[in-house]
């Protein structure tokens, strides 16, 4: 039996994990918070950050390019 798994935003079930924990259906995205370095997982940024509570500018973070590993990890230069 494999482990199927659904995402919150989208509601598509697929086995196993999503590469990168981004969703293929909604292309959910990996964000960082530009005060606290908080990540999340999300289609956009939040407007309030779930760990410091304030109101702040999130950055996509996701790697777009092979030298990172492309879609699915984060960038480290970012």
């Amino acid at each position: 039996m494999s482990d199927v798994k659904a995402c919150k935003n989208c509601g598509i079930n697929l086995p196993g994990n999503f590469s990168g924990d981004i969703c293929p259906g909604c292309g959910l995205t990996y964000w960082k918070c530009g005060n606290c370095g908080f990540l999340v997982t999300a289609p956009v940024g939040p407007d309030t950050c779930p760990s410091c509570k304030e109101k702040c500018e999130f950055k996509n973070v996701t790697c777009y390019t092979p030298e990172c590993g492309g879609p699915g990890n984060i960038d480290p230069r970012l």
